[in-house]
């Protein structure tokens, strides 16, 4: 089999396996099915068919498989199934949230390993031989950290739109849990008011008694039970969403508090990179100033979380706008921008 029939063959295979773990995940949350091995087990398929269509890739061009737009998304596709497996395996987080995160990961990953493989020219998709502003070691180095800290920042954000959505539509949880916990009838209280019914139904029937009374106490022990059985659902059901919005909020902290000291890395080495090539650290090229920005934004949102304490949905609406920023520095500035860092549609760098 040749190299173009083996990268024809894992890169349907990965989009495959990705759609398929996308419907799979989707479905669960749908019907709340309890098995989630399935889901794990086809993104650990996709993990590692992409990983092998990137040795292939590095194997027939003899460079590191990070030169151009189609290897990038590829390697981001990667990056961001590894994410989920990760956090999947050290992440103590309820089967919703897990759910979630599959929901959230694999469509990513999908988006962006379909866009490598249907969207753009089969000329970019050839391998080629690097121009001279890649000629240097500083490539693995700088493009590999720059893409792991997109994917990590991509990641968070996600999940604090899906935070933002959730509770959006759960405006009033809190209030909500509040109100069934205070109104709620205590088993211990029930079962005090059916033996008291009990001995006035014993006492009615030794006396003869009109039944109305005791039809009232029954009807009144029903409605206990009905009341104390609907605020005990609505209590379950609210607390699950407030616990779902919770596990988003702190798993995007912990995901973007990762991806920014990697895009500051990034930053730091793609300075002396530039150093080298251009004799200049720093030249307000089009990439250099997104890059800057996107710093700026997740900068914010780390002092907001940390230094001000904040929670829920204000630091939640800043990694939202972060998400937008990242991918006009990754893929807006490559496509439309004019810089040291464009080398036309078909030779691009991360």
């Amino acid at each position: 089999m040749s190299y173009f029939q083996l990268e024809n063959f894992f890169s349907n295979f990965s989009f495959f396996i990705l759609f398929v773990s996308m419907i799979y995940y989707w479905i669960n949350i749908a019907f709340n099915l309890k098995n989630k091995n399935l889901g794990t087990f086809g993104m650990i398929l996709a993990n590692f068919s992409i990983f092998i269509l990137l040795i292939l890739r590095w194997k027939e061009s003899g460079h590191f498989p990070l030169s151009n737009l189609y290897e990038s998304f590829l390697f981001l596709s990667w990056n961001l199934t590894l994410i989920h497996l990760i956090l999947e395996k050290m992440t103590p987080f309820s089967n919703k949230s897990e759910k979630f995160l599959g929901a959230i990961t694999s469509p990513t990953a999908l988006f962006t390993n379909a866009f490598a493989t249907f969207s753009l020219p089969e000329d970019m998709r050839s391998p080629s031989p690097l121009v001279p502003a890649l000629q240097s070691n500083w490539l693995m180095m700088h493009v590999t950290v720059m893409i792991l800290s997109y994917s990590a920042l991509i990641c968070g954000s996600l999940l604090s739109i899906a935070y933002l959505i959730i509770t959006f539509f759960n405006n009033n949880s809190k209030e909500k849990l509040l109100y069934a916990s205070d109104n709620i009838i205590s088993q211990s209280e029930i079962k005090n008011e059916q033996n008291f019914i009990s001995n006035e139904v014993l006492n009615d029937s030794l006396s003869s008694s009109s039944p109305i009374s005791t039809n009232s106490n029954i009807y009144s022990l029903d409605f206990s039970k009905n009341l104390y059985n609907t605020n005990l659902n609505n209590i379950n059901v609210v607390s699950k969403k407030i616990k779902l919005a919770d596990d988003l909020d702190n798993l995007s902290y912990r995901i973007l508090g990762v991806g920014f000291p990697l895009l500051t890395i990034g930053i730091l080495s793609g300075a002396v990179w530039a150093n080298e090539a251009w004799g200049s650290y720093w030249s307000w090229d089009p990439k250099e100033t997104w890059a800057l920005l996107t710093w700026l934004v997740f900068a914010i949102y780390l002092h907001t979380r940390i230094i001000k304490g904040w929670q829920g949905k204000k630091p939640a609406i800043i990694a939202s706008l972060g998400f937008f920023i990242v991918w006009i520095c990754f893929l807006g500035v490559n496509l439309l921008g004019e810089g040291l860092h464009s080398y036309g549609f078909i030779q691009m760098n991360g």
